[in-house]
């Protein structure tokens, strides 16, 4: 059986160690993406499975009616679909399997990192010091700083104990469920949305992005920020109003982000607008990328391929397809 796995920048589906089990099976990794529906389709031709990782690439039905007639299986890290058109799938014949999920803590870490290197200036300072320049900035320290957390769920609860440990002033928004289980858990809650934005010295966004959170940080709220405050976003570029935050780091109000995610990726060649900006640190959505997280992901793909294999296909999210064969 021929499997392909499809935006493996690292190679890393044929290094990760659950990966033995599928000996015998051949398997292709590329590590560049095409979006385009035909150069998509025209490289997966002969292939049986095709493994995703992530939402790294969007499925919808211009790509899946394009797909090869080869394709009978796609497979999933992860249980969240909403890039996959299932009903195209349905009609074509392609089952989809979906199961298993990561661990919060390397987006926990991440975007600490990202918080860190920012209030210290450290992208600036090391290019400086290899440049053999000393000490061109002064940092800002966090002990006393309000932590503005948007969303408290698994990583933003994380985040936020961090916060806490460092001395931290936790404000928390969100919906009634995420700021009933912030107070639970100790943490203040903002008097308002307007008061969460103002008064956030370092602000974390951790939501999900789905209809409901397509847009939801807008322009009118990023202005309400201080010239002097931070926004980290490690969860999904579309959850804030498109175009808004470049405009507002423009205009001072947040003076300064701190991103791993956008609207479209991979970024390449510096097409993006925030790349480049001096009050922007920008990293390539490294927030769930370490080895322990990719071997949680692609065990569970391996899993569903064997099942599949077998016979006895597992997790699958359009059992219909079964009927039809």
């Amino acid at each position: 059986m021929k499997i392909a796995v499809i935006d493996d920048y690292q190679d890393a589906f044929r290094q990760v160690k659950c990966t033995a089990a599928l000996k015998g099976h051949e398997i292709v990794s590329f590590k560049d993406s095409l979006k385009d529906p035909l150069q998509l389709a025209k490289r997966l031709e002969g292939f049986e499975v095709v493994v995703l990782t992530q939402q790294r690439s969007p499925m919808p039905r211009s790509v899946i009616e394009k797909l090869p007639a080869s394709i009978k299986l796609l497979t999933q890290t992860g249980r969240n679909v909403a890039h996959i058109d299932t009903e195209a799938c349905t009609e074509r014949g392609i089952l989809i399997s979906a199961s298993g999920g990561g661990n919060s803590s390397p987006t926990v870490e991440l975007t600490w990192a990202l918080i860190l290197a920012s209030v210290r200036q450290l992208p600036l300072e090391i290019k400086n010091m290899q440049e053999g320049r000393w000490q061109t900035s002064a940092g800002i320290g966090l002990q006393g700083k309000t932590l503005g957390i948007y969303a408290y769920g698994k990583i933003g609860s994380g985040v936020a104990k961090v916060g806490s440990a460092f001395g931290m002033k936790v404000l928390c928004w969100g919906r009634e469920g995420s700021t009933t289980k912030a107070r639970n858990d100790g943490f203040a809650v903002a008097e308002s949305r307007e008061a969460f934005f103002a008064e956030s010295d370092i602000l974390s966004v951790h939501l999900p992005l789905n209809k409901e959170t397509r847009g939801l940080i807008t322009a009118a709220d990023l202005a309400c920020m201080k010239p002097t405050a931070r926004l980290i976003n490690s969860s999904r570029a579309p959850i804030i109003e498109s175009g808004a935050l470049v405009q507002a780091l423009q205009k001072g109000r947040p003076g300064f982000a701190a991103v791993d995610v956008y609207e479209t990726e991979p970024v390449l060649n510096r097409e993006h607008p925030l790349i480049g900006m001096s009050n922007v640190i920008c990293t390539p959505h490294l927030g769930y990328v370490t080895w322990e997280t990719y071997e949680l992901y692609y065990q569970s793909v391996v899993e569903n391929i064997l099942a599949y294999a077998a016979g006895q296909p597992l997790n699958i999210l359009n059992p219909s397809v079964l009927g039809k064969k």
